[in-house]
């Protein structure tokens, strides 16, 4: 039986890319394109919407690690990347695995490396940045902060900040995938968040973000002033959400007095973020 082509769609989970490679082979159909469900596609080629089903992604990752028992978390690693048509990079990926054994996988400047390799740089370089750069605010006893990062990054910052604030709930929107890190009583979850925006600081926080404001405009010397310099190792993109570079308003505490613990984030389809950090829903 000769190999068809057609177009796949599954949910943009890991385990959900991992079945497109299940059925291709159990179909013999060759992807021209393995598209999220939300992405538009203008193709007039035959759709397969991929379900997502546990004993089939356990299947592949199985036969992946056979091939290379480190090839299955070089894979994870890689889908959280910004890449373009990362799916379709991956699945070639694992065709050649199965196809060729790991020897290319070695090679950075193989012809399927390259693109892969120079997106886990990328990455690793946002994570490294983002793990001094994000900037929480207290309200009411939870921490949270808000990133707009290019890359899926919430799965990889988790052991850094987990472990960082071990015994303190916090949460960490990210507002370019729409999902949130929560994380309380030393378990924690990865959700889904369509609107996330912080509540007006209390007097507390607003004398806390005035003092790190004051210290950070304090330490600089403003004769030795480099911008380009400063852009090189703290990109504008990221300074949006970081207390030293904000106006003054971001200081102003609310008008009203508050009561203790009233002053909370405002999650968007949820009935209020205490609702989230008391589910039985967050991970060991």
């Amino acid at each position: 039986m000769n190999w068809t082509t057609a177009l796949y769609e599954y949910d943009g989970s890991f385990d959900g890319f991992l079945c497109c490679v299940f059925d291709s082979y159990i179909r013999r159909e060759r992807p021209l394109a393995i598209l999220c469900g939300a992405q538009e596609q203008t193709s007039l080629e035959t759709i397969h919407s991929v379900e997502t089903q546990p004993a089939h992604a356990r299947r592949v990752a199985g036969s992946i690690q056979k091939c290379a028992p480190a090839a299955l978390s070089f894979l994870r690693r890689a889908f959280l990347t910004c890449l373009p048509e990362k799916e379709l990079l991956l699945y070639r990926l694992i065709c050649r695995l199965y196809d060729e054994g790991p020897a290319f996988l070695h090679d950075p400047t193989d012809p399927t490396m390259y693109p892969i390799c120079r997106a886990l740089r990328h990455l690793s370089g946002e994570l490294e940045k983002l793990r001094g750069f994000v900037r929480f605010s207290a309200f009411g006893g939870i921490y949270a902060a808000e990133i707009a990062p290019k890359n899926r990054v919430l799965p990889a910052l988790r052991p850094h900040f987990c472990a960082r604030f071990a015994d303190q709930p916090f949460l960490i929107y990210d507002r370019t995938h729409k999902e949130a890190l929560l994380h309380a009583g030393g378990r924690w979850t990865i959700v889904p968040m369509e609107q996330f925006s912080m509540a007006l600081p209390d007097e507390t926080e607003a004398r806390y973000r005035k003092l790190w404001k004051t210290f950070f405009d304090t330490v600089a010397i403003q004769s030795r002033r480099n911008a380009r310099c400063q852009r090189s190792h703290l990109p504008l993109r990221y300074r949006a959400d970081m207390t030293e570079f904000q106006d003054e308003d971001y200081f102003a505490p609310a008008e009203a007095p508050q009561p203790a613990g009233a002053a909370q984030p405002s999650v968007g389809g949820a009935d209020g973020l205490p609702e989230f950090f008391q589910r039985p829903l967050l991970q060991p």
